[in-house]
């Protein structure tokens, strides 16, 4: 399904408060917590390609997470808020639409495929100016293949309240993922009437594209974030058939909320 005018028009409007907000007064700076943990947690939504190849896009919500100070009894403060370098983890989920043949004319003839969640953990390295990292994802329902990326961020304050990450993404993919978006068995191209030829894909890189993110502190412990990328499908991906008919271009919009809590766990 295609998504409706007013979800769209909301991305819209709150992106235009972003660049209001970021005009502001920039002499505000959060103060560093000195509790052992201080972890961000949110939701935030987001409009995106509704599956690989498809040319309709859907919406679904996306979890915001992270960690800028974590305790470990024996070995202490191991994560320190005071640094904005070193090692860090997050949870990497994503969404992926249901596909019917029903929903467009160049499908007629493939298998239907249920919506699949995809979960699994993302890790990197950054400095107060980089940052690089990998997510890899294990997805359960519509297929039971594996997907990741790999990605780097420059990052730069434009005010002490706002914070800008943008750089390139690499995904790729294993399996069934491969088997399920990209590939046509010959009964699926046989019932398609010479609109699709069968095709078996391969496992490996799917797209290349690039991605921004804005974070804007509104307190000291909320902050409001914004999110856009693009990719576009490359080598055993894009050579499918089913890419022919979709679209080779992938789109990704959203934006969320978080609060930061700061607390004691051990004496």
């Amino acid at each position: 399904m295609r998504l409706p005018v007013n979800h769209a028009l909301f991305f819209v409007a709150t992106l235009g408060f972003a660049g209001a907000a970021a005009a502001q007064e920039a002499s505000y700076e959060p103060p560093v917590s000195s509790r052992q943990f201080d972890i961000e947690v949110g939701i935030g939504g987001s409009v995106q390609t509704k599956y690989p190849t498809a040319d309709s896009v859907i919406f679904s919500p996306f979890p915001i997470f992270s960690v800028g100070r974590f305790y470990v009894p024996g070995l202490g403060q191991v994560v320190d808020g005071r640094r904005k370098s070193g090692v860090f983890f997050f949870p990497s989920l994503n969404f992926v639409g249901e596909r019917k043949a029903s929903d467009d004319s160049d499908l007629t003839g493939t298998r239907d495929v249920d919506w699949a969640f995809e979960a699994g953990l993302g890790a990197g390295y950054r400095t107060e100016h980089w940052r690089a990292f990998v997510e890899l994802r294990q997805s359960f329902n519509g297929h039971t293949g594996q997907v990741g990326q790999f990605g780097a961020d420059a990052i730069f304050y434009p005010t002490q309240k706002l914070e800008l990450n943008v750089g390139p993404r690499v995904g790729f993919g294993f399996g069934d993922y491969m088997d399920t978006y990209f590939g046509v068995t010959a009964a699926e191209a046989a019932a398609s009437g010479g609109r699709l030829s069968a095709y078996d894909p391969g496992s490996g890189i799917t797209k290349v594209g690039v991605s921004a993110r804005a974070s804007y502190n509104l307190t000291d412990r909320t902050r409001l974030h914004f999110r856009a990328g693009y990719d576009r499908l490359v080598g055993d991906a894009a050579d499918s058939p089913l890419a022919d008919v979709g679209s080779k271009d992938q789109f990704s919009i959203g934006a969320g909320v978080s609060y930061r809590f700061s607390f004691d766990l051990f004496d």
